[in-house]
Order: C-alpha cells, then sequence, then structure tokens
C-alpha cells in the first residue's frame, strides 16, 4: 500500500511538474534528423520499474517528414538476436519542439517534447505516455554515438528529478550490439 501511496504521489508531482518543462529554444527538426542511440532511461512506470534491468541501449531515426512532422523509428535488439523495431508518426505542435503521437505497441497517447538539444551530440527528451486517462513520465537520453558525458548523465539526472521520476528508476542503458539494417 506505501509503495502505491508513493508511486501515486511521485505520479501527480511528475503531471504537475512537467507542465512547466518547455522545450528547447530555436528548435530545428532538420538538423535533429538522423541516427541517434537511446543510451539512459527514466520512469515511475511500473512496467518500466520491472523490466529496466534488462533494457540496452537501441537506436532511434529521426526523418523529418514534407508536412514538418517527424517520422521516428526505434530498433532495440533483443536477447534472442532478434530486433524489436516501432515507428511511430509524431506530428508536430504549434511549440516547435513538441510533438504528439499514438503507440500502437502501447495502445497509448503520447507528448513528445525536445528539452534540450545540442546537435551533434545529445538531446534530453520528455515524453508522457497517456493510457486510459493514466499520464507516465518518461525521459531519455539520446546521443549521437553510443557513450555520453558525465555533465549529459547529470542533466538527465536533474531532468528526471525535475519530471518527478524516483532516482532509483533512472537508468544508464548498457551498450549492445545494433540492429542490422532493413
Amino acid at each position: 500500500m506505501r509503495n502505491t501511496l508513493m508511486m501515486l504521489v511521485a505520479l501527480m508531482c511528475a503531471l504537475t511538474v512537467c507542465a512547466d518543462i518547455t522545450p528547447a529554444a530555436d528548435f530545428d527538426l532538420q538538423k535533429m534528423s538522423g541516427k541517434w542511440y537511446t543510451v539512459a532511461l527514466a520512469s515511475n512506470a511500473q512496467w518500466f520499474v520491472n523490466t529496466k534491468a534488462g533494457m540496452k541501449t537501441g537506436t532511434a531515426v529521426i526523418v523529418l517528414t514534407e508536412g514538418g512532422d517527424m517520422d521516428l523509428t526505434f530498433a532495440n535488439l533483443k536477447d534472442d538476436g532478434s530486433c524489436f523495431r516501432a515507428t511511430h508518426t509524431a506530428q508536430k505542435t504549434e511549440t516547435p519542439g513538441r510533438f504528439t503521437f499514438h503507440s500502437q505497441v502501447g495502445n497509448n497517447d503520447n507528448d513528445l517534447t525536445v528539452v534540450e538539444v545540442v546537435y551533434d551530440d545529445y538531446a534530453l527528451v520528455l515524453i508522457i505516455k497517456t493510457k486510459e486517462e493514466v499520464s507516465e513520465a518518461f525521459v531519455e537520453v539520446y546521443s549521437r554515438t553510443p557513450e555520453f558525458s558525465e555533465v549529459v548523465q547529470q542533466k538527465f539526472t536533474q531532468l528526471a528529478l525535475e519530471a518527478g521520476v524516483l532516482p532509483d528508476n533512472a537508468v544508464i542503458l548498457p551498450q549492445i550490439a545494433e540492429c542490422p539494417a532493413v
């Protein structure tokens, strides 16, 4: 019961605080396009807490569409050698650096905000996933290489805390081979 109460308090804090987190200034999707590595994740979502120990680095490829939206393709090599792949088209909003999309995989609605980005190095991304009126915050670090600096790790930790994520629920993902190109 106490754990449930703690998670509820953390979620309420996350939803309140996340409203104050804004996109990166002068966001440029064209510069954001290309291949990224997902190197760190944080969330209080129960499924994430239960599976985070087995998660590993994956890739994300961002492509600017003709209409100014963002095609986002994720790939993660699974333990059995197969690849998990998911593609979403995130629609731009009136706020540069903020996108929305529905995930068929998770059957949830997603509000994605690029909070900070150095286009040739890293991006800090906040995603609010909502399913059946329950919202959960996810903080992700995308890096142009499989490694990222201590400074970026500190920024990730700070953003996760600002989003209401409990410190134990933030993970630096171990490196693994990439999925083969399709």
